[in-house]
């Protein structure tokens, strides 16, 4: 079998107009969140402008400079040799370095490859976002330094590749200075962000294993797939290789993938805490992420987040523009959030609690574990509030989140909804056998009353939007 599925990079973007870009010798940024194929899609870029013959394009990965920090003269100098190796350069680079200030070796260095390429210099820069401060506004400040030099002198075309688009960074310097990246790169044409996948390629990419291995999926597989991932590309193979190779009894190729097993699938994957979930944790840490995310559970009916953090937000993989509003990119990231921010708790529940709401014929009492809940808050609420740093104020509704895990607990999936300026955060348990007839699905609106509020009001709009949801 193949080492992986993929789908063709080169559709991923608008290939004419990368083209046309390049064409006109326009320098331009490529962003997406970590893990959507960026990297891929620029390698099969560069193989693609190498193959046409009409330019020599390169790839280069700056992150070798992050760990650099504000020290411009080892950034640019690790930058350089990375640059050289990239290009097939036998020369001595470093001579670009030596008798000459680090913030102008780089222009020097690109301006010495463009001159001794046959043809034009086409320059893809990834991981651009690992550099920070000082030695980022100095690599900057340096393309831009050369551009008017192109194509002869300098790269034809550069595109830059990273999380964020350039124009949103507010770039720190050791002198407690603050940049913009928009300042510091003022001769960018065009932003463009590599998408998630749609519906039709999420079929595509699984039908990549039947063909190689005969194993079929039911039809209901690839609208689940889509819908629990929203297509971001990561998800999406996880997913399917949790379904295909985790879950022993499924590696025999007779076996019909059902969207049950997929269920199954999702589920292990956000236990297991694998590494891209687990970046998205660490990221719920950060005071800009924490002003938006905060809110959105919390139920608030507006945000004092600015539209830089919201932004910021989006760039991450985090949230996504709906006709409703803002809200979090897919329903694994929905459970993953809360999860995470109670994890040091989760186990306490499994202790705590004795699972009497569990009916003689294996239905739930969904009355008992509310009242079970509620108890349990009044007597705990304190300890529990200041057990979640930074998101104390959504203490009831995280806490509330984490208990309806414990009461889900193998047998049971909890289903979250919420977004900004929506006051509200809707909540579906189901319980019993998934996509099975006979599955209870228990639908809940939680919400915090406070002294100002009236309880009749709140119960009433409560309801409403309870229906609503359902």
């Amino acid at each position: 079998m193949p080492d992986h599925y993929k789908i063709d990079p080169l559709t991923r973007f608008d290939l004419d107009d990368i083209l046309m870009l390049i064409a006109q010798k326009k320098y331009f940024i490529l962003h997406a969140p970590r893990q959507t194929g960026k990297t891929s899609s620029l390698l099969a870029l560069r193989d693609y402008l190498n193959k046409k013959n009409e330019y020599y394009a390169v790839y280069t990965n700056v992150e070798v400079g992050q760990t650099t920090r504000n020290d411009v003269d080892e950034a640019i100098f690790a930058i350089i040799g990375r640059i050289s190796s990239d290009f097939g350069d036998k020369s001595d680079w470093k001579r670009f370095i030596d008798g000459r200030s680090a913030h102008e070796a780089l222009t020097e260095y690109l301006k010495f490859l463009a001159e001794i390429s046959p043809k034009p210099v086409v320059l893809m820069i990834d991981e651009i976002d690992a550099l920070v401060g000082d030695s980022l506004i100095s690599v900057l400040r340096q393309i831009r330094a050369g551009y008017d030099k192109r194509p002869g002198s300098f790269p034809q075309s550069i595109i830059l590749c990273g999380v964020r688009d350039i124009q949103d960074y507010r770039i720190h310097t050791s002198g407690k200075e603050v940049i913009t990246g928009g300042s510091a790169f003022n001769i960018k044409a065009k932003s463009l962000r590599l998408g998630n996948f749609s519906r039709a390629e999420v079929e595509e990419l699984l039908l990549q294993h039947t063909v190689e291995t005969g194993q079929k999926f039911e039809e209901g597989v690839f609208d689940y797939v889509f819908d629990q991932t929203d297509g971001q590309p990561w998800l999406v193979n996880a997913i399917a290789y949790e379904a295909t190779w985790e879950i022993r009894a499924n590696r025999d190729r007779s076996v019909l993938i059902t969207a049950e097993m997929m269920e199954e699938a999702r589920n292990n994957l956000v236990i297991s805490r694998a590494t891209h979930l687990d970046q998205l944790a660490f990221r719920l840490t950060e005071d800009r992420v924490k002003k938006v995310i905060l809110p959105m559970i919390n139920n608030e009916e507006s945000i004092a987040a600015d539209e830089d953090d919201r932004q910021y937000c989006i760039d991450l993989g985090l949230l996504k523009k709906t006709p409703h509003g803002l809200e979090i990119s897919n329903p694994i990231y929905r459970e993953i959030i809360p999860r995470e921010l109670t994890t040091s708790r989760q186990e306490y529940f499994l202790s705590y609690f004795k699972p009497d709401w569990i009916r003689d014929d294996g239905s739930l009492d969904s009355d008992l574990l509310v009242r079970m809940f509620v108890t349990f808050w009044r007597e705990n609420s304190k300890i529990w509030a200041s057990d979640i740093s930074g998101y104390e104020e959504a203490a009831p509704h995280l806490v509330f989140q984490a208990f309806l895990q414990r009461v889900a607990n193998g047998n049971g999936t909890v289903y979250r909804e919420y977004g900004l300026n929506r006051g509200r955060t809707d909540l579906m348990l189901k319980w019993g056998k998934p996509f099975a007839p006979e599955e209870q699905r228990i639908v809940i609106e939680l919400k915090v009353l406070r002294p100002k509020d009236g309880l009749e009001t709140k119960k009433k709009q409560a309801i409403e939007q309870t229906l609503d949801y359902a």
